[in-house]
């Protein structure tokens, strides 16, 4: 995808609706960017989907807002009651109570009144509106972005088409302190039970020539507006066929369609006792992290946590505020673990250590095989990120009690729709009582179609996987040798190689991810500008994607992140699919017009 090809702000892939990613073209631009500067914000038509909200999310809050709240209002979008109600919590515990006694909480569902197509109901679609005053914003903002718990683009885009039909109404009428009259379609201005005890008896127990009309209305709504896309009879196994090709049991250009499945035995994970219900979807990455600590938490009680490496900002965020706070090291480091096992021979005791394998943005690979003797030694449990790596290159749950990953990035490739996963090891030692709080406590938010888009993408996720390895290895050979180059970050060339190939897969390669620094900025932001590649947030696409990364993710944190030895002025690779040779050439004329500013 070359960078000729975008515009600053555009969505990438370009005139996608539902994109992950948004081109920043220059250095500029993503320093505007963060700095909010209108010649950049202005332009964005999309955005990081945990960052920026989506168009058709604000659509459907506006809608809300307009129906149902005070002018002035603003609602947070949550896909069920419960993940309204700990934003709530979360933000009657984080702010002044004067604004946190402003909140409240509107869920809708399908008009139960009227009779809807089957094929609808059985979709079941159901939002909760967290409704607040502009000041709480920033708090709400927060619980949105860390856990992942909002609703998805397609899931707003979809429950904003009923609302206007008038499918989708307050499954109680709204109270205070909304302050305002129920404003919904004029056919729901009508009497509840509350309002008039006799209301039933005006209602026939046959159903009406009018309810039939609705359920046609319903049928054709679902059928003409996403029924190419939304095939309900093909979800549940398109769910099955997503498991069972994260658990390595299904081979990749499998059809959901397919009468059978390959039994769950057969797999790359070399577990042979894993089932597919020990594989868990959810809607992002984040949102799978987010409820591996809570599903410890759970199993094990409130206990901080150790963040083992330096962090993904949100994965951080959520050991430090959900409970009772975490240990941080930032290095990943043998060092690190020396010290944390002084701690833990002194006494102190830990709820579980999440990592990331290998890490984001330095791709350091932790000593799992010592984090694992540690962990059955001093009772914590381990939670291992493997996205960048991917299970095709590395077998890590043989070291994890729970595996997550971000199913939006390399799984899809096609960088149009969010995906989150986590695998429960049947072997680890939490695993019946992990299983427990998941089986009573986890709702399957991970809308539909979602699932559907994912399950397509994913069919020829291993082929990618080993061509994008080539790739980088390229990549990494020729930003290696350049003069100019301070160093590039990478499995292959870290000193962590050895715990890297200790969870390596027979003909697994590296991954598709990398850094480079530059000997000065100058030099990194002149590479920067002239390489003709998409540039946005995100990894993991089927085209090469570069970021200046720590500019993105650390902005107003830039020298806590050098004191840990990220660079700011580092750029990220994510690689893609690209013929080598065209790769080859296009980072050597980055590497060209670097050279010009020496």
């Amino acid at each position: 995808m070359p960078a000729l090809d975008l515009e600053l702000g555009q969505s990438i892939p370009p005139d996608t609706a539902h994109a992950v990613s948004v081109h920043l073209p220059t250095w500029q631009a993503n320093v505007g960017y963060e700095e909010g500067q209108s010649w950049v914000v202005n332009k964005m038509t999309t955005g990081y989907p945990r960052f920026f909200i989506h168009k058709s999310i604000i659509a459907l809050s506006d809608e809300i807002i307009t129906q149902y709240a005070r002018h002035g209002q603003k609602a947070m979008l949550f896909p069920t009651a419960r993940a309204a109600r700990r934003c709530l919590a979360f933000i009657q515990k984080n702010s002044d109570p004067s604004v946190a006694s402003d909140v409240a909480i509107i869920d809708f569902c399908l008009d139960s009144s009227t009779g809807v197509s089957p094929l609808l109901r059985s979709l079941s679609p159901t939002v909760s509106a967290v409704i607040y005053s502009h000041e709480a914003f920033p708090v709400a903002k927060q619980y949105w972005q860390h856990t992942g718990d909002g609703v998805s683009s397609r899931r707003a885009e979809f429950c904003h088409g009923l609302m206007k039909e008038g499918l989708l109404v307050p499954s109680e009428r709204p109270q205070s302190p909304l302050g305002k009259a129920f404003r919904g379609p004029k056919r729901y201005h009508r009497p509840s039970s509350i309002d008039d005890t006799s209301a039933a008896s005006h209602h026939s127990s046959k159903p009406s020539h009018q309810s039939a009309f609705e359920s046609q209305e319903s049928l054709r709504f679902l059928e003409e507006r996403f029924g190419r896309n939304l095939d309900l009879s093909l979800v549940e196994r398109a769910r099955s066929a997503i498991k069972r090709r994260i658990a390595g049991a299904l081979a990749v250009d499998v059809e959901a369609s397919i009468s059978s499945l390959p039994p769950m035995a057969n797999n790359s994970r070399g577990l042979e006792d894993l089932q597919e219900s020990d594989v868990y979807l959810f809607p992002c990455g984040m949102n799978a992290i987010f409820n591996a600590h809570r599903a410890m938490t759970r199993a094990r009680g409130d206990m901080k946590s150790i963040n083992f490496g330096f962090p993904y900002v949100d994965t951080l965020k959520i050991l430090q505020k959900f409970g009772p706070g975490c240990v941080f090291y930032g290095h990943a480091s043998e060092e690190d673990l020396d010290n944390l096992e002084q701690r833990l021979e002194s006494g102190e005791r830990f709820l579980a250590l999440f990592c990331e394998f290998p890490g984001n943005p330095l791709l350091t690979c932790p000593n799992l095989a010592r984090i694992r003797g540690l962990a059955d030694k001093f009772d914590f449990g381990v939670v291992v990120d493997e996205t960048i790596g991917s299970f095709v290159n590395v077998d890590v749950l043989q070291f994890a009690d729970i595996v997550v990953s971000s199913l939006t990035k390399i799984f899809s490739g096609d960088c149009n729709v969010m995906g989150g996963s986590a695998i429960l090891n049947p072997s680890g030692k939490y695993y019946q009582s992990l299983k427990k709080a998941w089986d009573e406590d986890l709702e399957d938010t991970y809308w539909p179609e979602d699932v559907v888009f994912m399950e397509r993408n994913s069919r020829d996720f291993a082929s990618r996987v080993e061509r994008i390895n080539a790739n980088a290895e390229a990549i990494c050979d020729i930003l290696s040798a350049h003069q100019l180059v301070k160093r590039v970050y990478y499995p292959k060339v870290n000193p962590t190689r050895p715990n890297y190939e200790l969870c390596r897969m027979p003909g697994g390669g590296y991954g598709g991810l990398l850094s480079v620094t530059f000997h000065n900025k100058e030099h990194a932001m002149a590479f920067f500008d002239a390489i003709e590649t998409a540039k946005g947030p995100s990894l993991g696409t089927n085209f090469t994607l570069t970021s200046p990364y720590v500019l993105l993710a650390h902005y107003q944190e830039l020298d806590w992140a050098a004191g840990l030895g990220v660079d700011p002025d580092l750029i990220r690779v994510s690689v893609g699919l690209e013929e080598t040779t065209e790769l080859r050439e296009t980072f050597s004329l980055a590497l060209e017009a670097a050279e010009k500013q020496a």
